[in-house]
């Protein structure tokens, strides 16, 4: 029976990793997204769409690298999670933050799926720490800023 709770609660976080039951999915939240606007504020806004996505990649990035490398150290924050705020993104930096975000998903993704990987287990490296709650914090953490997303899209007309 644990070996079928295991195998459930893997399949489960996959899919809230990936996202599309209850919310969009990043792809769907930054498709054909019109890049003459990724440095775009929207109204009241004090980030751009940019700086948005790429919170998510740092963040991300910076939950996947906290679970495999013991010796990782995170960005200060709140400021290392975010871009400068007169940072702005080339076309090509726009599709490297997407890029590098859906490589760290897969990546997180990844040890959602590998039986060998203990989800219950504290982290040695950092104890009351572990797979499942790092996990749910990345899902948690994308699915809303991708709804967030969606909703400045609304707001800045870019459907």
């Amino acid at each position: 029976m644990a070996g079928t709770n295991d195998q459930t609660l893997r399949e489960q976080l996959l899919a809230l990793l990936q996202g599309g039951n209850a919310h969009m999915t990043f792809d769907q939240a930054v498709a054909e997204f019109p890049l003459d606007r990724i440095n775009e504020r929207p109204p009241n806004v004090e980030y751009t769409i940019w700086h948005l996505v790429e919170h998510l990649r740092i963040t991300q990035w910076d939950i996947l690298n906290f679970i495999v490398d013991p010796s990782h150290q995170s960005p200060d924050w709140p400021e290392g999670y975010w871009p400068a705020r007169d940072a702005t993104a080339s076309a090509t930096g726009w599709q490297h933050t997407l890029e590098a975000f859906r490589q760290d998903l897969s990546g997180l993704q990844d040890l959602a799926r590998d039986e060998a990987q203990d989800l219950t287990a504290d982290f040695a490296h950092a104890p009351g720490y572990n797979l499942v709650r790092e996990l749910l914090l990345a899902a948690d953490h994308n699915a809303y800023h991708i709804g967030e997303l969606g909703i400045l899209r609304q707001v800045m007309n870019a459907w």
